[in-house]
């Protein structure tokens, strides 16, 4: 996956929709648009809004679900 370009793209470019027209966003695509960097800190901030939905008693599921993306890496394999 390539960086973005946060002066050329939108959250318009980075969304998603399902095949049940639910709209989605990748998390490592959205991390560059809140001005996160690096991963492990923007894991962080994901895991502190999953716990105010559960504290809210608000279904983690309605807005947050796990997935692994394999991504290439340099020598050309997927991870």
């Amino acid at each position: 996956m390539s960086d973005i370009d946060n002066t050329n793209k939108s959250f318009e470019d980075i969304k998603h929709i399902d095949e049940n027209g639910v709209v989605f966003c990748y998390a490592r695509e959205l991390m560059p648009f809140l001005q996160y960097s690096n991963w492990q800190h923007f894991e962080k901030i994901i895991h502190k809004a999953k716990m105010s939905c559960k504290n809210s008693d608000i279904s983690i599921l309605d807005h947050f679900i796990d997935v692994s993306k394999m991504v290439k890496i340099g020598s050309g394999a997927y991870r």
